[in-house]
C-alpha cells in the first residue's frame, strides 16, 4: 500500500510584536490553544492522535521544558498522547511536520500534529543575535577552527550576501516595503481570517481584547523614514530594522495523516504532502542554501520550478528571498504574495508551521495546485516542502 501523507487541516494565531498584545501569554498555554483549536476544528478522535512534534527555538526559561508535552496537558488532550520538542533552528516548525509525515508514510502513525511556538516576548533573547554572542559555546573549538574561527551571526551572514549578490540598500528596503504592502492587502481582505486561532491580546488600554490580525504588519510606510535607518552592523553596511523580520510571539500547528486513514475517519484532507528536503551548505553564508534545498524537493517532486503556482521562502532578512529569485527565475509576483516575516513577524519555533497553513490556504483561494516553501536556518541549513491541494 502507497501511504500518503496529507494535511487536514492547519491554523495559527495572530502574531504577536515582541513586548506586544501577546506578551502574557506562556508559550506552552500559546501552543496548547493552537492545539485545541486544532482538534476542536478537525474534529479527529483525541484516541487516533500518535504524537505531537513541536517546535520551540530558544529553549530556555519557560521555553526549557519539553513544550509539545505541555501543551498538550494544557489542551486537554489525552494524558497517554506523547509529545516532543525538537530544534533545526528557524525551520523546526516546518520540520516537525516533516517528521510527523515522514512517521506516517513509514506506517508508523496514521495521525499527528506538527506544529511550533515562540514567545520573544518572555524568554531572555540574550547575546542570541549579537555577532560574537553566545558562537563559541554553540560550535565548540573545532567547529570554529574549521572556519579560522569566523562562523558569523546571521545578520552578517545576511551583509555578505548582499556583497555576493550587488544587491542595494534600495532594493533591500524596496522588497522590505512590498512585504508590508501585501500582507496589509491580505489582511484587509480577509485572506487570514479562516486560519486565526481565536485569542485575546492585550489592547491599547490594557484590557484584555480578542486579537484578530498580526500584530507587526504596517499598512502605510514612508521610504524616506526608512531609507534613513541606521544600518545594523556598520555604517556602511545595508541590514536594518526595516529588512530584517521582527522579533515576535506566535504559535501554529497542522494535522497530518495516512489519506486513506483520514477519510475512513470522515475527515477531508487539504493538500497532499508531495516532497520533503532537508539540505545543508556552507555555515558562513548560511541563507545561500535555501537553493540547493529547493532543487532537492523539486528533484524527489518529478517537478520543475515552474510547476509551482506560489511560493513562500522565509523573510529572515531581504537578502535571503532577493537571490532565491535572482537565481530561479521565479516570478515575483507569485512569490511570498501575502507578505512574509519581514511584515508579519519571524515568531522563531512557529515560522515554518504558520507559512504552509498560509500556503494551503492561499492555494485554495486561488484555487492553484502546486506550493513550495522553503526556509533557511542557522548553521548553514534548508528545508523545503512541496504540497498540493486536495
Amino acid at each position: 500500500m502507497n501511504r500518503e501523507a496529507v494535511i487536514v487541516d492547519a491554523v495559527r494565531t495572530p502574531v504577536g510584536r515582541r513586548g506586544g498584545q501577546l506578551r502574557d501569554w506562556h508559550p506552552v498555554d500559546l501552543l496548547a490553544q493552537t492545539l485545541s483549536t486544532l482538534v476542536e476544528r478537525t474534529g479527529i478522535d483525541h484516541e487516533h492522535l500518535a504524537d505531537v512534534i513541536a517546535r520551540c527555538r530558544i529553549q530556555r526559561d519557560e521555553q526549557a521544558g519539553n513544550v509539545a508535552r505541555n501543551a498538550i496537558l494544557g489542551a486537554g488532550l489525552p494524558l497517554v498522547l506523547p509529545g516532543t520538542t525538537i530544534d533545526r533552528q528557524c525551520g523546526s516548525g516546518q520540520q516537525a511536520v516533516h517528521f510527523a509525515a515522514q512517521a506516517i508514510k513509514s506506517g508508523e502513525y496514521d495521525f499527528a500534529i506538527g506544529a511550533g511556538v515562540e514567545s520573544m516576548s518572555r524568554v531572555e533573547l540574550g547575546p542570541l543575535f549579537v555577532p560574537g554572542g553566545e558562537r563559541g559555546d554553540w560550535y565548540g573549538e573545532r567547529a570554529l577552527a574549521r572556519f579560522d574561527g569566523n562562523i558569523p551571526a546571521q545578520g552578517l551572514s545576511a551583509e555578505l550576501i548582499v556583497k555576493k549578490w550587488g544587491f542595494t540598500r534600495k532594493q533591500l528596503d524596496e522588497f522590505s516595503i512590498r512585504s508590508h504592502q501585501r500582507a496589509a492587502a491580505a489582511t484587509e481582505a480577509g485572506y487570514f481570517a479562516s486560519q486565526l486561532v481565536p485569542l485575546d491580546g492585550i489592547g491599547a488600554d490594557a484590557a484584555l481584547t480578542p486579537m484578530t490580525r498580526d500584530e507587526g504588519i504596517r499598512a502605510v510606510l514612508d521610504p524616506e523614514r526608512i531609507a534613513k535607518l541606521a544600518p545594523v552592523f556598520s555604517p556602511d553596511s545595508a541590514i536594518t530594522a526595516a529588512n530584517a523580520s521582527q522579533m515576535s510571539d506566535g504559535a501554529a500547528a497542522l494535522l497530518i495523516a495516512e489519506r486513506s486513514q483520514a477519510e475512513a475517519a470522515g475527515l477531508r484532507p487539504r493538500a497532499r504532502i508531495v516532497s520533503m528536503a532537508v539540505a545543508a551548505d556552507d555555515p558562513v553564508l548560511q541563507f545561500t542554501v535555501v537553493l540547493p534545498a529547493t532543487k532537492r524537493a523539486l528533484e524527489q517532486a518529478g517537478l520543475s520550478i515552474h510547476d509551482i503556482d506560489l511560493v513562500e521562502v522565509n523573510e529572515a532578512f531581504a537578502p535571503v528571498p532577493l537571490p532565491w529569485a535572482a537565481e530561479s527565475g521565479y516570478p515575483q509576483d507569485q512569490l511570498n504574495v501575502n507578505g512574509g516575516s519581514i511584515a508579519i513577524g519571524h515568531p522563531l519555533g512557529s515560522t515554518g508551521a504558520r507559512l504552509l497553513c498560509q500556503l494551503v490556504n492561499e492555494l485554495e483561494r486561488r484555487d492553484a495546485r502546486y506550493g513550495l516553501l522553503t526556509i533557511c536556518e542557522g548553521g548553514g541549513m534548508a528545508n523545503a516542502t512541496i504540497i498540493e491541494r486536495i
